[in-house]
């Protein structure tokens, strides 16, 4: 591998490492909390996780390509492509959060009810530290799978790893593909392999 080849790679797996956390952080920080209010709400949990759901059924290139001519969120480059990452992030840690919320045992809450702990503190030292490895679960499965599809937004300009990979297929040239698929194996590898070690830290005994 000459020096070009092996910058290269080491600056697109860079780039593809900022746009996967990019996505995990804002699909987090909107699926937590908003699987904390729908584990209280019934009925608008349908629409929601119906919503999360139909994003996931559309094509992955399919669904950077409807993006793309959206204004404000559309167009060409890492914009349109990390808000295509995000819906499909979503699903994975806004169902694992409900799950692990709404599957805390009843008798749990009510002997913290019967503590005279509030709503709050409920959620904050009851609910959530025993949902923690079902949301740690969530974030895995999510982080996995965007790693992989983050490969696509290469098609759109997004760069990362695909550019690789799209490449190979134009040349047809099987030593580029790899070049862009196997340091995006692992990664998904590394990052499968360090959330499932703090999933099992966040496990009860």
């Amino acid at each position: 591998m000459n020096n070009g080849l092996a910058s290269e790679m080491l600056s697109l797996s860079l780039e593809h490492l900022a746009m996967v956390a990019i996505t995990i952080a804002i699909a987090g920080a909107i699926a937590l909390p908003a699987g904390v209010l729908l584990s209280r709400r019934p009925g608008p949990r349908r629409w929601a996780v119906g919503f999360a759901n139909l994003a996931q059924t559309i094509p992955s290139l399919a669904l950077f390509g409807f993006l793309v001519p959206l204004p404000w969120i559309g167009g060409i480059g890492k914009r349109t492509a990390i808000v295509a990452l995000c819906l499909y992030a979503l699903l994975p840690i806004l169902r694992n959060t409900l799950l692990g919320i709404t599957g805390v045992d009843a008798s749990v809450r009510e002997s913290a009810v019967a503590m005279g702990m509030t709503a709050r503190q409920i959620l904050w030292q009851v609910e959530l530290p025993l949902a923690a490895p079902s949301i740690m679960a969530g974030l895995r499965l999510a982080t996995v799978a965007t790693i992989g599809t983050a490969t696509i937004a290469a098609a759109i300009g997004g760069g990362g790893l695909g550019v690789f990979i799209f490449r190979g297929i134009s040349m047809v040239d099987t030593p580029t593909v790899l070049a862009g698929a196997l340091p995006a194996a692992a990664m998904a590898l590394l990052a499968d392999e360090g959330l499932e070690w703090m999933e099992r830290k966040l496990s009860p005994a």
